[in-house]
């Protein structure tokens, strides 16, 4: 049977569908409604004469004649996807590499490791997008992202970087007269938090401090900004790890004699499962790998 042109898109709608496992998920990422990605797929699977989804109530699976096509799909797509990037973009464009990441973790993490990076990589250039909103990998957007998360998500392929702890900081000036010997004592203090998924409940819980009645005074949608508010003596923040390092070796920030509390998440890079990393973006995604636990 001949691949004809007028296959492309419902073979494009099946593709995103079996890559996601979702109707909706696909027709979000090809703007498209999801009745009319199942019409796609039914008249892909009625051409064929062979199911390629199960449906049941709670969403669809591929069948093993549509994990035969969604392979063959993704690997030719991805290949046709690869082929078209580089035809259009420019000499710089291929030297450029476009990151979604935390605002918190770029400026705490990231950016001390860079030059390392630029050393090792002098004719590539970096483009760094720290906006709250979680970035869509649309075409022409970013080539890879840093998340912060369980460390699997639609679409996307994730790789670990590392893991982190939580613990409560304060300024040294701050801890010097809040007599703070015990994980209880913290709840007579102002304290400060952040929109991060695991909070001070989270903390009060893990260190077994049951029924604690405490005041999150200041409340910050950048983790960055809670830590600012900590240094400059307001209260008592809960610190990730990996972003309160320059903060406690610069000695703005002190730990408290009290227990840490390992994160239920960790760091991932990801970037888009149906297409392959440009050099650059794999340049920088195997640097990100090596240094990770540096």
């Amino acid at each position: 049977m001949a691949l004809r042109a007028d296959w492309l898109p419902a073979l494009t709608a099946f593709e995103s569908a079996a890559r996601h496992q979702n109707f909706a998920h696909a027709a979000e990422e090809l703007h498209l409604t999801a009745s009319a990605v199942s019409h796609h797929v039914r008249k892909l699977e009625s051409r064929l004469g062979v199911p390629l989804f199960q449906r049941h109530a709670r969403g669809v699976s591929l069948t093993a004649q549509g994990r035969q096509l969604a392979d063959a799909a993704g690997t030719a797509l991805a290949d046709v996807d690869g082929v078209l990037r580089s035809l259009r973009g420019s000499r710089e464009d291929e030297g450029r590499v476009r990151i979604t990441t935390l605002h918190s973790l770029a400026y705490t993490w990231l950016l001390p490791r860079l030059p390392d990076f630029t050393r090792a990589h002098p004719g590539l250039s970096l483009n760094v997008d720290t906006e709250i909103a979680l970035t869509r990998f649309d075409e022409g957007g970013p080539d890879l992202g840093i998340r912060h998360g369980p460390g699997h998500w639609p679409g996307l392929t994730a790789h670990f970087l590392m893991d982190e702890s939580l613990f409560p900081v304060t300024s040294p000036d701050y801890a010097a007269t809040a007599g703070i010997a015990s994980a209880p004592d913290l709840a007579r203090h102002p304290l400060i938090a952040d929109h991060a998924r695991q909070g001070w409940h989270d903390w009060f819980r893990a260190t077994h401090v049951h029924g604690a009645k405490f005041e999150e005074r200041y409340t910050f949608s950048d983790t960055t900004d809670a830590m600012k508010a900590a240094a400059a003596g307001l209260g008592i923040a809960l610190a990730r790890s990996r972003i309160a390092v320059p903060y406690l070796e610069r000695g703005e920030l002190v730990r408290l004699p009290v227990p840490s509390m390992p994160a239920r998440w960790g760091y991932y890079a990801v970037y888009p499962a149906h297409r392959r990393l440009r050099p650059a973006a794999q340049a920088f995604l195997d640097w990100l790998v090596e240094h990770r636990e540096r």
